[in-house]
């Protein structure tokens, strides 16, 4: 398992889909002779009739882009004067309602309602914050944070502030800024002076400096992390990951780690979120809809790959062997095959 994440011989040259927002590597693609007309007079029928037609809405839902279906809950309301989205909620329930709902919900918003439920009652549900803020590209960032003000009349990161404390809400409040590096040049000296660094920070020296931690992984491009990456393990012997899982604990660990994670292999990273949702006895249904839409037309593909990989058996057989019923067949059809 581990040997995924220490493996840092073709970091530096493989392509990176933190950028991505949509495309080639996704399950799901737009539909060539798409007519939201159509579709919403179908689903609407698929609503409407004696008992609802679950296999009309998962059949439209998973074959159409996010932009069609926007397009699809437009003609929607002009046709019954509803939302969709309302009916979809009135209409379906548990789980397989929650992805439905997801799937008509614009990426933006999305992350933004994952984000609000997450700080939401007692406690913060820390590992939605984490997969979100480590995973998303600045653009993602600024789209959620705006849609999140438009929602609440709040800036969220005030709001999380009072959520979340010490060097963890430090970190998390850095990338919430979304003020990333975007260049893509790599300035192998400055990767090595932050290798060193880090290195002082932690192994070296007895208590952890976390702040630099923060600084560094927050706020450098994704190409000079990668190089960073590979400097370091030069310096300590040690990958990065482990180093920060000997020398801290806690939300803060879980989130460097995911970061580094993400630097390395952000379909890698999912495949592991996909296979923690389902491990064990109960499934964490939240976090596989979160991640099956989220990546359904962005890198979905490589997700799949990487689970293989790492598991020894697909996606869909595990989705298959842990869900039921039309959340399970929903789950499937955005999945796409078997590989």
């Amino acid at each position: 398992m581990a040997s995924l994440w220490d493996d840092l011989e073709s970091l530096v040259d493989s392509p990176s889909s933190f950028s991505a927002t949509t495309g080639e590597r996704g399950t799901i693609k737009p539909k060539a002779d798409f007519d939201a007309g159509e579709d919403a007079v179908a689903l609407r029928k698929a609503i409407e009739g004696l008992g609802t037609t679950e296999k009309t809405l998962i059949d439209i839902l998973t074959r159409r882009s996010s932009a069609q279906r926007q397009l699809i809950c437009d003609a929607y309301q002009e046709a019954t004067g509803r939302a969709l989205l309302e009916d979809l909620k009135g209409d379906t329930h548990g789980d397989f309602e929650d992805l439905l709902v997801a799937l008509v919900t614009p990426p933006a918003v999305f992350d933004c309602h994952e984000v609000m439920r997450a700080m939401k009652g007692v406690g913060t549900q820390d590992s939605t914050l984490i997969e979100i803020f480590a995973s998303r590209s600045n653009q993602q960032i600024k789209a959620l944070t705006e849609v999140y003000l438009t929602e609440t009349e709040k800036k969220l990161t005030l709001d999380l502030k009072s959520e979340v404390s010490g060097d963890f809400s430090k970190a998390l409040l850095l990338l919430a800024e979304a003020k990333r590096d975007e260049s893509t040049a790599v300035d192998a000296e400055k990767a090595k002076e932050d290798a060193k660094t880090l290195y002082d920070a932690g192994e070296k020296k007895w208590g952890t400096d976390e702040s630099k931690f923060v600084e560094i992984l927050c706020q450098r491009s994704i190409p000079q992390l990668r190089q960073t990456l590979v400097e370091y393990k030069n310096i300590s012997g040690k990958t990065l990951q482990h180093s920060i899982e000997e020398e801290m604990s806690g939300e803060l660990e879980e989130l460097l780690v995911a970061i580094v994670k993400c630097v390395k292999s952000v379909p890698a990273y999912f495949a592991e979120r996909l296979y923690e949702s389902m491990k064990g006895g109960g499934t964490d249904e939240s976090t596989l809809n979160r991640v099956m839409v989220s990546r359904s037309e962005v890198d979905l593909l490589d997700v799949r790959a990487e689970f293989k990989k790492l598991y020894e058996y697909s996606l869909h057989s595990a989705i298959e062997s842990d869900l039921s019923g039309d959340h399970g067949d929903c789950v499937k059809a955005i999945c796409g095959g078997d590989d």
